[in-house]
């Protein structure tokens, strides 16, 4: 058997509440003891000269402020929990950090390179500046695998609106896609593109199941 596709054994444990009890707890502490959230948070600088490498998972417990840390984990509760439930809590968590480690590194190796070639031609590079914070890459990856596991689930946007998980998927990287263009946006739309790639490319390699054809597949009955 490919290692890559050994399944666990189905157990339940409730990790999405904890990761949202993690992140709240983080975000108090943070904020009460004016934490500097460039040590935890990813940055171009700290991660990659100064080899702060446990960024690279800390990074998805910081948030800017309520309203970042509410939205995060709202969308974490509505979607994590029946995607554990339907996985198993060992899947999910593998999952989960899988997607949101990977997102961070693409993002800050996207960074790097820009920072560097800005130097090369004279101008300030400001890539080296920016501080990753949030669980949004594994977030949207979440809501990607989400759409996979359950194809035929309508989701009401703004409580009104249905609209069927997948074109949700598919609306919401349009929207992240050309919002990438848009410079005077503080949102790392690159890393909640990449939480969409790596989580098609977690379902290709350890599971095996190709989220195109299972959307056509759905839709096809």
């Amino acid at each position: 058997m490919n290692i890559l596709r050994k399944a666990f054994r189905y157990s339940f444990f409730n990790a999405t509440l904890a990761i949202i009890l993690i992140s709240t707890v983080v975000f108090f502490l943070v904020e009460t003891f004016q934490i500097d959230k460039r040590f935890f948070g990813l940055g171009v600088i700290t991660f990659v000269y100064n080899h702060f490498f446990w960024q690279a998972v800390t990074y998805m417990f910081i948030h800017g402020d309520w309203l970042h840390l509410f939205f995060n984990m709202l969308a974490l509760f509505i979607f994590g929990i029946q995607l554990e439930r339907a996985l198993g809590s060992k899947e999910f968590l593998l999952m989960y950090f899988t997607i949101g480690i990977l997102s961070g590194l693409f993002s800050v190796g996207v960074y790097y390179a820009v920072g560097k070639i800005l130097i090369e031609n004279g101008i300030q590079p400001w890539p080296f500046v920016i501080n990753l914070i949030g669980a949004s890459g594994a977030i949207y990856g979440l809501l990607f695998a989400y759409a996979v596991v359950f194809p035929k689930s309508i989701i009401y946007i703004w409580g009104i609106l249905p609209v069927p998980a997948p074109i949700m998927v598919i609306g919401y990287a349009a929207i992240e896609f050309f919002s990438q263009f848009s410079l005077s946006s503080n949102v790392a739309h690159m890393t909640h593109l990449a939480g969409f790639a790596f989580a098609w490319l977690y379902f290709l390699v350890r599971m095996g199941v190709h989220p195109i054809q299972v959307w056509k597949d759905a839709f096809r009955r």
